[in-house]
């Protein structure tokens, strides 16, 4: 583990453990971002696609915050059952929620996904939304139905991390969202696997 992960670690004083996978975790300079937005912005909700060391951190930012949770959609029991362990081992149960949601083939504007199965979104508006799954291999533009699904409950001010944004995968999908949703304004941020931050002020 590199001195960037250490380094958040002990900002957000983790101190026995995180849940750090060399293939699988977000990169140190990402989960940077989206713990400095979350300290500064204090959302109320936020909702992520994915979980892991990203739902941990998020999470310890709502404690620290004195306000705010999470919703995590994940896809794989096993991820989903370290997520909640950790989360447990720092008390942090009534700051994340991690949903077991396996993907199933579902359509988005007439073409077929590898999509969460989600039976319910929340009824409070998501001020802040996460997009690190599902992974990218499993279909083209894997990740575009993230806004497709979530828009309709995005505040009327909120705003979207998309993690391996450098991928031209994302940047399409980033493209697609841009032209169909108005309101988006799109910030490229040069991390070790790209970062896209969409601002959204709905009309």
């Amino acid at each position: 583990m590199t001195e960037a992960y250490q380094s958040l670690q002990q900002q957000l004083e983790l101190d026995r453990g995180i849940p750090y996978s060399p293939n699988w975790s977000a990169a140190a300079d990402f989960l940077q971002i989206i713990v400095d937005a979350c300290l500064q912005q204090k959302p109320s909700l936020i909702f992520e696609c994915s979980s892991g060391l990203t739902t941990l951190m998020l999470a310890r930012c709502c404690q620290i915050n004195r306000v705010g949770r999470v919703i995590s959609l994940e896809n794989g029991a096993q991820y989903a059952e370290a997520t909640r362990s950790y989360l447990q081992r720092y008390g942090l149960q009534d700051f994340a929620l991690v949903r077991d949601a396996p993907l199933l083939k579902q359509k988005f504007d007439a073409v077929a996904y590898d999509w969460y199965s989600v039976a319910d979104m929340p009824d409070q508006l998501i001020d802040m939304l996460v997009i690190d799954g599902p992974p990218g291999f499993l279909c083209k533009h894997a990740r575009y139905p993230a806004l497709p699904v979530c828009y309709p409950h995005l505040n009327q001010q909120s705003t979207i991390y998309l993690d391996d944004a450098a991928r031209e995968d994302e940047q399409e999908t980033v493209s697609l969202w841009c032209d169909r949703y108005p309101g988006l304004s799109h910030e490229y941020v040069e991390t070790e696997r790209g970062c896209s931050i969409l601002t959204l002020r709905k009309p």
